[in-house]
């Protein structure tokens, strides 16, 4: 599905891009994440029965964290990267986690915090949203999004269940192919600092499992009104599979199956004339 924009202060323009076929709607600050474009996102929202994802603002030009909590209104949303780089009310936009209807998540470039996780940010930052390194200004700005505190708290707040989706941007502040493998690092992070959860029960990480699978899966399904048709495997739910050889997981499927029908695999040149040429490749 695709995602309209949904930062306008009228509902016109965002009632039409639903009839469009719009799944969703998006706020960013990058446009204005007013409390006035909130509201007006949401009911439109509630009008026709869809999703809104919130990128909130960064510089708190036109509020801080409480006044896009009240405008919200007790909606439900998906607040975007509510964590240390993404970008939202600095510096605490993660406490918007600890509300019933806000649905929080995490881009994986912050997943999970180690020694290097930090050294990145900065350059990425500065590219994805057109900044100067000599301006000194937006250099400024760009620090004031990427806060060590806040990141490593995402790990924590994963491992307890208040954190509800691991995902990414596209060539902006995340990775659409390490996903997978960004979410079961932080996974086995947790394990070892932390140990076991209080729920497992004997010597295993079911529960544990259960938690961050559903964090790339049925939760995101459930955020965007999807899972009555995706997000798990289910009779009569679609066949959207990705099955991997233990020894690849996370970093190279063996297929990728939409709607019972395979999408990719690893094969060799279909002009061979044999069914087993080399090179592999997708």
């Amino acid at each position: 599905g695709l995602s309209g924009k949904g930062n306008a202060s009228l509902p016109a323009a965002l009632e039409e891009m639903v009839l469009g076929g719009a799944c969703s709607l998006k706020l960013h600050e990058d446009w204005g994440t007013t409390p006035a474009a909130i509201d007006c996102c949401l009911s439109v929202a509630d009008d026709y029965d869809v999703q809104v994802m919130i990128h909130t603002d960064t510089l708190n030009e036109s509020g801080f964290v409480e006044n896009t909590v009240a405008a919200i209104k007790g909606r439900t949303i998906h607040a975007f990267h509510t964590e240390g780089a993404g970008g939202g009310h600095a510096p605490d936009i993660i406490k918007v986690c600890g509300l019933p209807n806000v649905i929080p998540s995490s881009t994986n470039p912050t997943r999970p915090y180690t020694v290097n996780t930090l050294a990145e940010h900065l350059d990425m930052l500065m590219v994805c949203h057109h900044l100067s390194p000599s301006i000194p200004e937006d250099i400024a700005f760009a620090e004031s999004r990427i806060r060590k505190e806040t990141i490593a708290a995402e790990d924590i707040l994963h491992d307890i269940g208040a954190f509800s989706i691991i995902s990414s941007d596209s060539q902006a502040m995340g990775r659409v192919g390490e996903v997978a493998i960004r979410t079961w690092q932080t996974a086995d992070k947790m394990k070892r600092q932390r140990g076991s959860l209080p729920q497992e029960t004997g010597n295993n990480d079911n529960f544990r499992v259960r938690r961050y699978i559903a964090k790339y899966t049925i939760n995101p399904a459930i955020a965007h009104g999807l899972s009555k048709d995706i997000g798990s495997i289910a009779v009569g739910k679609r066949a959207d599979l990705v099955l991997w050889n233990p020894a690849f997981f996370g970093v190279k499927p063996d297929m990728v199956l939409i709607g019972g029908m395979i999408a990719a695999a690893p094969m060799g040149d279909p002009n061979a004339s044999i069914p087993t040429p080399q090179p592999m490749h997708y």
